[in-house]
């Protein structure tokens, strides 16, 4: 994504560069008015279902527990506003980390405009990326899935989802819708935007399958074996940018992507090939869950393969142009050395005998006649 600058004269007031200029504060205007609404009583429930998690399911508390029972949600159609409000909130961090991180580091670093763009780009991914296996992997803990594998498949009870793992999923799903407007903002180059939008619609779709299909905990480990490799990605493009000769180093970040491509299909056969196919049901349903059907097992096959043959390919398409443009790179000084040789050997030389060792015999001095 492009660098975003500031110019030193104010433009006019909602004027199209204002708004590139402060889409940051307008935006965190409307989020507060969300906030505010909580203080009335007359907009107080409106503003609940943009700020808070929403289609709660009631669970019946059982005779003596010694805990009370963790709420349990289902999705709906009030799920769109939680995502809205979110979305806002992604576009304000988007702007602080942009204003306050990356367009500090790329002026230290005296990046070319052409670098500008892709430094920031992989710093934004990077660090939602970072964030995400982070807060990912403390869920997948959490809900017992490294202790009892056969959760990525089945949840208890059917058709819910804990609210740690409905939360995360909201947070996804407005983290790559709010960047459909950012490229917008950030002034994407045109030649960009096929690329970046196809990206972003391949994560929307997986992630709005896996929670539509109540996926979840499936979808939520093959999203932490994507997210890792990619956040390896990304931070070899920071160094890379950051020092170009760190590029032959960082090769090796292509063995452990291809393992986590491999990883994430091998996960994705074996549930929707083996458990998911352990029973089949004759109505699918999938507000309650039940999904456990050839059409289902289809989709999660063929759209799993279908994303990871699109970002291997995408990913070696690019290592391969800056491996070419690098090439280009260092042939360039060399032919330029070579010329300016040449020029100096026409220059300086005198049929192959450098001018400046030559010594001139001493002038004859003429004798005056008496």
């Amino acid at each position: 994504m492009a660098l975003r600058k500031k110019s030193a004269k104010n433009p006019p007031l909602l004027s199209h560069e204002f708004v590139l200029q402060n889409h940051a504060d307008l935006v965190a205007c409307v989020g507060m008015l969300f906030v505010l609404g909580l203080l009335f009583e007359g907009t107080a429930e409106a503003s609940i279902a943009f700020l808070t998690l929403q289609h709660a399911v009631p669970v019946p508390a059982p005779a003596r527990a010694p805990a009370p029972p963790r709420a349990l949600y289902r999705y709906g159609a009030r799920d769109l506003a939680t995502v809205f409000f979110y979305t806002l909130v992604a576009v304000i961090v988007h702007a602080a980390l942009q204003e306050h991180v990356l367009d500090r580091v790329t002026r230290r670093l005296q990046l070319a405009k052409a670098k500008q763009s892709r430094f920031n780009e992989a710093g934004q991914f990077g660090a939602f990326y970072l964030v995400s296996c982070a807060w990912g992997t403390c869920v997948l803990v959490a809900e017992g899935c490294l202790e009892e594998p056969a959760r990525l498949w089945r949840a208890a009870p059917p058709g819910t989802m804990t609210f740690q793992v409905k939360f995360f999923y909201v947070a996804q799903l407005a983290y790559w819708f709010h960047a459909v407007p950012e490229l917008y903002f950030q002034r994407t180059r045109r030649q960009d935007l096929p690329r970046q939008l196809v990206y972003i619609g391949l994560h929307l779709f997986h992630i709005a399958g896996a929670y539509l299909l109540y996926l979840n905990h499936l979808g939520l480990l093959l999203l932490m074996m994507h997210y890792s490799v990619e956040l390896l990605t990304h931070a070899c493009d920071l160094f890379y940018f950051g020092d170009e000769k760190h590029q032959r180093e960082l090769s090796l970040w292509a063995v452990v992507f291809v393992l986590g491509r491999l990883g994430t299909l091998i996960v994705s056969v074996l549930t929707a090939g083996f458990h998911l196919a352990g029973g089949q049901a004759r109505g699918p349903d999938a507000a309650s869950g039940n999904v456990n059907v050839l059409a289902a097992k289809v989709a999660v096959l063929s759209s799993s393969c279908t994303i990871q043959a699109y970002v291997t390919w995408t990913v070696f398409s690019v290592q391969l142009q800056r491996w070419v443009e690098g090439d280009a790179a260092l042939q360039a000084p060399a032919a330029k050395k070579k010329r300016t040789k040449g020029r100096t050997y026409r220059k300086g030389t005198e049929n192959g005998a450098a001018a400046a060792n030559r010594v001139d015999p001493p002038h004859k001095r003429k004798d005056r006649s008496p």
